[in-house]
């Protein structure tokens, strides 16, 4: 009666799901065997499907997805390779990236300088010293321009790593397209746009939680309307996990922020079904290979029943958690830094095995300064080893199944959904920011990793145990002054030559926009970019309006 019940739904989810994806997307090869030439299924299952397993686990591509988003998942398609970079001009950022393609990375994704990520441009005072340091310096369109030059954007897909400005640098982009003649409706990628978790994780904020939101509403509303295959937010966990938070604590959160997102959708006028599969997610792949795997998976049964029964959900597409992983900078060791390969190789195989839709590797230098070209290189074929060579991509979610997989699921789900009922009972997200919440919780959890490494009960191999006397032999990139003062003249001289009347007219729209409901603010960014107005010019109208955030200390 059990093989029934079991050949049964399985025929279901062949006829139903599987076979309607496949003529979208077939898979790789007509047959995956070990290196024993043993045949490795493309699904496996117990010997009976009970209404448990369905509620918990079920089939790839399939409410509720704890095996993946896809029903083949990379037997159709491996994740995309999608090292970052970022640093000096845009002529030297689109040099790695034309590195990077040409080693076999399939997607690009750009890390900006701070001063881009908090608002000054190049030749601004503030930025004096961090012009294209830890990223690329983007103050213009035509630095947008070079930084893609040669790059066909209708061809590959971008990841962008800014947050406030995003509504202005995703406006550049979009405007460089069209001055490219491309359509946007054929343009791929993602603004990483979560504002939430620049209080608590990555501190580069810029105005205070409440009136941000409309900048979310208004990007929402216009991107899911202009740019339909663009993700127009990232809700990201990886920087709240860099910050110190335990893995629970990560997904708590960011699917916590992610719930506060479709709040703002919804209040945009916007359906649910409609806006929220254009909605992306971002991890952290930390240390513990089980517990990623793990919280990966939860993460994606747990967005599934929030979508449903929280918001009432009825697409498929609406409640599908798709999410890019970074291995874990904060597990990098500036002692014995090539043991940093070893660790990023178990981080990326945790992402995998986890189901992520596309990874970043950190390089083996990246605790010592910015990663080198040779260190992108190892990482970018860490990935692709994994891919090509290890067999774990040959058939879907090899770990169900497993009893401790299993159970660790389920308890970090119970867990995270305890914190998720906590926010709520607080009085919602933008609240719990405001009372430090977040932070405080985030603050001791770090606090209590620290001690078990000054210990040593959390062994870090190389620096609290099997040390040596070691000569540091690794390069290290640093960025050029030259580029810094190339990119500080570059934006000076567009501010003397370009139409001033034109721009200062443009930026008195966006003011308006700002204090507007009524009115969605994109358009006006988007006229005042072609205008050739600065990052800097915009983000200084906004604080006009909205102010800037302080931050209260947490001890």
């Amino acid at each position: 009666m059990a093989e029934k019940k079991t050949n049964a739904e399985t025929k279901r989810w062949e006829e139903e799901t599987l076979k309607k994806f496949q003529v979208k997307r077939s898979e790789r090869k007509k047959r995956f065997t070990t290196l024993s030439n043993l045949e490795r299924k493309r699904l496996y299952l117990p010997e009976k499907i009970t209404s448990e397993y369905m509620n918990k686990i079920g089939y790839p591509g399939e409410y509720p997805f704890t095996r993946g988003v896809y029903p083949t998942m990379y037997r159709g398609q491996i994740w995309t390779h999608r090292q970052i970079a970022g640093f000096g001009t845009g002529e030297d950022t689109n040099g790695r990236f034309r590195f990077l393609l040409s080693q076999g990375q399939t997607g690009l994704s750009v890390d900006f300088d701070y001063p881009t990520l908090v608002g000054y441009d190049s030749d601004n005072p503030r930025a004096e010293g961090e012009v294209g340091k830890v990223g690329v310096a983007i103050d213009s369109l035509g630095d947008m321009d070079a930084l893609f030059h040669g790059i066909p954007l209708d061809q590959i897909s971008i990841s962008m790593t800014i947050n406030f400005p995003a509504p202005i640098i995703y406006a550049m982009y979009i405007a460089l397209a069209e001055k490219r003649g491309i359509d946007w409706s054929k343009l791929t990628g993602t603004i990483q746009f979560d504002l939430l978790k620049e209080y608590i994780g990555q501190k580069s904020f810029i105005f205070p939680p409440r009136p941000s939101m409309k900048l979310i509403r208004d990007v929402f509303s216009f991107a899911s309307k202009n740019t339909p295959r663009w993700n127009f937010i990232n809700v990201s966990g990886y920087h709240i996990r860099e910050a110190g938070s335990t893995a629970v604590q990560e997904l708590a959160f960011t699917l916590g922020a992610g719930i506060h997102y479709v709040e703002e959708g919804i209040k945009a006028g916007l359906a649910v079904d409609d806006f929220t599969p254009r909605m992306s997610f971002f991890f952290s792949s930390q240390i513990d290979f089980f517990e990623e795997i793990a919280k990966f998976r939860a993460a994606r049964r747990m967005w599934a029943r929030l979508m449903k029964e929280r918001f009432g959900a009825k697409k498929q597409e609406a409640m599908r958690l798709r999410f890019h992983t970074q291995t874990a900078c904060a597990s990098c060791t500036a002692r014995q830094p090539l043991n940093n390969i070893i660790r990023t190789t178990a981080e990326a195989m945790s992402a995998v095995l986890g189901g992520t839709q596309s990874l970043h590797c950190n390089g083996y230098d990246e605790a010592l300064g910015m990663a080198s070209e040779h260190a992108m290189q190892m990482a970018l074929r860490t990935q692709q080893i994994i891919a090509e060579e290890s067999g774990v991509a040959d058939t879907v979610d090899p770990l169900a199944g497993s009893f401790y997989v299993e159970e660790l699921t389920d308890r970090i789900e119970q867990e995270a959904m305890k914190y998720i009922e906590e926010i709520d009972r607080r009085g919602g997200y933008i609240q719990c920011i405001e009372d430090n919440y977040f932070q405080q919780e985030i603050a001791d959890a770090a606090y209590a990793f620290q001690k078990l490494k000054e210990t040593g009960e959390m062994v870090i191999v190389g620096v609290n145990k099997y040390q040596i006397d070691e000569e540091l032999t690794i390069d290290i990139m640093t960025s050029d002054p030259d580029s810094a003062n190339t990119q500080i003249l570059r934006t000076k001289r567009l501010k003397k030559t370009r139409d001033n009347l034109r721009v200062n007219a443009l930026l008195a729209e966006i003011r308006e926009a700002a204090t507007n409901e009524e009115i969605n603010i994109v358009p006006k960014i988007l006229a005042a970019v072609k205008a050739d107005a600065t990052e800097g010019d915009i983000i200084q109208v906004l604080k006009e309006v909205y102010g800037e955030y302080q931050e209260k200390p947490v001890f």
